[in-house]
């Protein structure tokens, strides 16, 4: 029994191939048609001289550059070598910013966590004696955020005590090797009398900024977190 083919059936074999695409397409002749003749210009005009002047001349068209803009004739670098960029802004080269309060007078409004006021809350840390250290500690965890004035000081005292500290081991060491006790002794002097001074110039409202310790301040400030976050 015969299969039954459907209109979709294009089996190259089917002997009746041939005459169903003639019945479709019309008989086109039978031989496919060559063009003839060469590649002729579209214009006869002679090329202008401009335009053969830049094929000729590789670097009349900008070419791509990279971003640090070397010159054209600088052969291109190895790919593991990293790439020499401009340097960045002045501005974008400097540290983390450091604050600075505004140069005001210390007012008497009381100090949200710990309730005294402003000015001795800024003068406190900077007391001889170690008292400074503790006071700076306990502002710095207790003063908010928003006192930026207050923790500015606090923070500051805490890196200032730290530093005395150290300079007065190192000459009790030397003292313990040289039996000598001048240096230590000048030393306290000079510590305490620039303790006193930074407490006068903070209750006055002049600027007080330690620059050598403006980092670890900073430092103290921003990892030491209120308990009062407000």
């Amino acid at each position: 029994m015969e299969t039954k083919k459907s209109k979709y059936d294009t089996n190259p074999l089917d002997p009746d191939v041939e005459r169903k695409a003639e019945d479709v397409w019309g008989d086109l002749g039978g031989v496919t048609q060559q063009v003839g003749g060469t590649t002729q210009q579209v214009s006869n005009e002679p090329p202008r001289p401009q335009v053969e002047d830049a094929r000729k001349n590789v670097y009349s068209e900008a070419p791509t550059r990279r971003y640090d803009n070397p010159p054209l004739e600088a052969p291109y670098p190895s790919i593991f070598v990293p790439p020499t960029y401009a340097p960045p802004p002045a501005q974008y080269q400097s540290r983390e910013h450091i604050y600075q309060p505004p140069v005001t007078a210390p007012s008497s409004r009381p100090v949200r966590g710990i309730g005294i006021s402003e000015k001795w809350a800024s003068m406190l840390p900077y007391a001889p004696f170690s008292i400074g250290l503790v006071v700076s500690l306990l502002e710095l965890f207790l003063v908010p955020r928003s006192e930026g004035k207050v923790r500015y000081h606090a923070s500051q005292g805490v890196a200032l005590h730290i530093a005395i500290l150290i300079v007065q081991t190192i000459f009790s060491i030397i003292s313990t090797l040289t039996g000598s006790t001048l240096g230590g002794t000048l030393f306290k002097v000079a510590a305490f009398a620039f303790l006193i001074i930074s407490m006068i110039r903070v209750g006055k409202g002049e600027p007080h900024q330690i620059t050598p310790l403006a980092e670890p301040a900073q430092w103290f400030n921003k990892h030491i977190e209120p308990r009062n976050r407000g």
